[in-house]
This record gives C-alpha cells, sequence and structure tokens, in this order.
C-alpha cells in the first residue's frame, strides 16, 4: 500500500485547531473550481493526510492525539467550510476508527491505528442498493482456509477512490454483520466513480464492487455487537455529519455578507441603492446569524456529551450524546438549507453567483442533508424529553 510521506504528528487539541485553520484557507482558494470541473481533489488529500489531522482521535495510548469531539468536529466544520466535499471525505474514516475503538482487539488496534498515523486513509464500502431496510446488508462474508472471502456490490463509498483501506460491512455464515478493512489493491475489488449528485461532487461516493476478494481474518472486526450494547458508534457518525453541514452553512453566510456589501442591487426593497442599508437584507442576516451562532453552540454542546460518553460509556450517557447530537444535526440541517437559499434571495439571478461557484454551498448542502432523514432526529428528541423513551442504537442517531 502506498502511504503518504512526512506525515506531521499532531500531540494536542490546539494543535489540531491551527493545522486545520491553516488547511482551510488553502483549500478554499480553488473549492469552487473544483466542484465546477468535478475536479477530484487527490493533491488536496495527500496534503490534507500528511498534515496529521486524519491520524487525530487514534488514542493517546497508540500514538495519537486523542483530540476532544469538539475539536474532531470543529475541524471537520472548519475543512467543510472550505470545501464541503474535503470536509466529507474523512467522515467515514473517523466512524471505522471508532468502530475499531470499541471492538477492536488490542493488536488490531495497534496495527491499524499506526497505519493511520503513517498516512493511510480509510473509505468506506457500507450502503446497499435493494435491500429492504436501509439497514439491511447481503455483501458476504464466507470462511476461506486463514481468512474470509467478501462478494457483493455498495454504493454511496464516500471516500473509496480515495482510500488505501476500505472498512466494508458483510454478513458472516451465522448472519452476522462485521466490519472488514479490505485493502484497496486487493485482488477482485473495483471502485467504480459513477457518483454523479448535482452537490458534493467531489466526494467520490461511487460504488464498490466485491468479486471473491479475500481478506485475513485479523483484518475483521465485530461490527453488529457495537448497535447492541450501548457504544458511542452511532453519535460519533452523527456530530460529523452535523460538523459537515454547520461548516457550509458558515461558508454561505461568510459569501452571502461578502456578495451584498461588495455587489449591487438595484431591486432593494427599501429603494436605497445601498444593499447593506436595506431593511428586509438587515432582517435576513439576523435571523441568519442568530441560528448559525446556534447551531455552532449546539454542535459544541454535542461534543461535549459525545466526550462523556466516551469517558464513561453506559446507556444514560449514550443516549445523552445521542440526542444533543440530534439537536445540533437537527439544527445545522435547516441552516445549511436556509444559508445557501438565503444567498440566492440576497444575490437575485445574476449572473455572478454561480460564475463565482457560490451556488454550490446550497446544491451541496441539499445533498448531504439527505443523508438521513432529520425528520426523525425530532422524534427521537422529543420522544426523549417527553417519554423518557431513549433513541435506538443505530448509526443514524
Amino acid at each position: 500500500m502506498t502511504l503518504s510521506h512526512h506525515v506531521a504528528v499532531i500531540t494536542s487539541d490546539e494543535q489540531a485547531l491551527i493545522v486545520a485553520s491553516d488547511l482551510a484557507e488553502d483549500f478554499k482558494r480553488d473549492s469552487a473550481l473544483r466542484d465546477r470541473e468535478r475536479r477530484l481533489p487527490h493533491p488536496e488529500l495527500e496534503v490534507f493526510s500528511r498534515s496529521g489531522l486524519w491520524g487525530i482521535s487514534v488514542p493517546k495510548e497508540y500514538g495519537g492525539a486523542g483530540v476532544s469531539n469538539v475539536t474532531l468536529a470543529k475541524v471537520i466544520a472548519l475543512i467543510a467550510q472550505a470545501d464541503g466535499s474535503l470536509g466529507q471525505i474523512p467522515q467515514n474514516h473517523f466512524y471505522a476508527l471508532e468502530v475499531l475503538r470499541v471492538n477492536g482487539s488490542a493488536e488490531q488496534k495497534k496495527r491499524l491505528y499506526a497505519e493511520v498515523l503513517a498516512g493511510q486513509r480509510f473509505g468506506n464500502a457500507l450502503a446497499e442498493l435493494g435491500t429492504k431496510t436501509a439497514h439491511d446488508r447481503v455483501t458476504s462474508l464466507t470462511r476461506d482456509s486463514s481468512g474470509y472471502r467478501i462478494n457483493g456490490r455498495k454504493f454511496y463509498a464516500t471516500g473509496a477512490i480515495y482510500a488505501q483501506r476500505i472498512p466494508t460491512s458483510v454478513v458472516d455464515e451465522n448472519g452476522v454483520q462485521q466490519l472488514a478493512f479490505v485493502p484497496r489493491n486487493s485482488k477482485g475489488l473495483t471502485v467504480i466513480d459513477d457518483w454523479s449528485g448535482f452537490g458534493q461532487r467531489t466526494t467520490g461516493s461511487g460504488s464498490v464492487v466485491f468479486e471473491d476478494v479475500y481478506v485475513a481474518a485479523e483484518d475483521v472486526i465485530p461490527f453488529q455487537s457495537a448497535f447492541e450494547r450501548p457504544t458511542t458508534v452511532g453519535p460519533l457518525a452523527q456530530i460529523l455529519h452535523a460538523a459537515i453541514d454547520t461548516g457550509i452553512a458558515r461558508a454561505a453566510y461568510e459569501d452571502a455578507l461578502h456578495f451584498v456589501r461588495t455587489k449591487t442591487r438595484p431591486w432593494i426593497d427599501s429603494g436605497n441603492d445601498n444593499a447593506t442599508e436595506d431593511p428586509l437584507t438587515i432582517k435576513s442576516f439576523g435571523h441568519l446569524s442568530i441560528r448559525l451562532h446556534a447551531a455552532e453552540a449546539l454542535l459544541e454542546r454535542s461534543g461535549e456529551f459525545l466526550d462523556k460518553a466516551q469517558a464513561d460509556t453506559n446507556a444514560e450517557t449514550v443516549a445523552a450524546a445521542s440526542i444533543a447530537v440530534a439537536e445540533a444535526r437537527a439544527i445545522s440541517t435547516e441552516i445549511s438549507l436556509a444559508a445557501g437559499s438565503t444567498l440566492f434571495e440576497l444575490a437575485g439571478s445574476q449572473a455572478t453567483l454561480i460564475e463565482h461557484g457560490l451556488d454550490r454551498h446550497w446544491r451541496n448542502a441539499r445533498v448531504h442533508t439527505l443523508h438521513d432523514p432529520v425528520r426523525w432526529k425530532y422524534h427521537a428528541v422529543g420522544n426523549y424529553y417527553l417519554n423518557d423513551e431513549n433513541p435506538p442504537l443505530r448509526g443514524t442517531i
């Protein structure tokens, strides 16, 4: 496998945020161009990997920074603000690392964490088409001498095209789901770049086909059991999605401010040709800023709840973390869509909006917020507070 060379070592939360801020400035520069031309960000991901940020959730005892989930979410939000697609690509990487943390053996953790700290990226091959429910899987894992064989097809495999390993959900001969960390260069494994979303265009969320792919026994980790007892796998996955949407919202908001301050709008409702003095424009920014600040505050709060649940994992702490994250996920969905839409409303039909790629914020938010239904977040939150009912144990809550 190819490893990124000269990978930096990040040792603290403060350092992670500084590195992420610096990278975000660089990634923002050509983000509109990458979106417009669907230019896959291979060079940017190499820089991203070498920065050391892909290893910041590795626990300290395994050589990582072991940053807080508050910091992890802020890092993802910063990168997503610069480029929504780049912010989403490591989501499944960190998700797989959390499964490894809660279900992997000491040997598996030592070996796979070391790969990550050396610069390897993990993608994903989880979702499948044609199953009875979104949670069902039919991709098979069958025994073969000292290891296993995998057969099946996955879609929405974000990051697989960029990864050195592709964590894959499989069903073993007993009908139990496992997570196989499959090397990208395995014989019989094909990654197909057939992602055609009108937003998040460079996430590489295409298909992965497994045709009698061999995987070593030591690269298979229990997966289903992560949802048969309280663990932080679900809320960890969801806080990253909330961070992506929050970052997209911040980008749309900042671009809307810049656009209104610098562009002429002769159709302003008040008749005043100064957009910054138009009362309805001012009201729009007041409305946006309040909800954006609320989303950012709830994202930070949810990270604190998740930190507590990781430190002391039980039914109560995991439920509280899941609900806190669901709140952040719900409001980040709303504000990311609202900020992108308001940018259209304030800019009107000027061609410059599309010429400068400002339409990408709404497109990115519209596509990413469909990852899993936000309406169920409201249901889970209401049921928790009204009926003292803990949310279900799954990756979408």
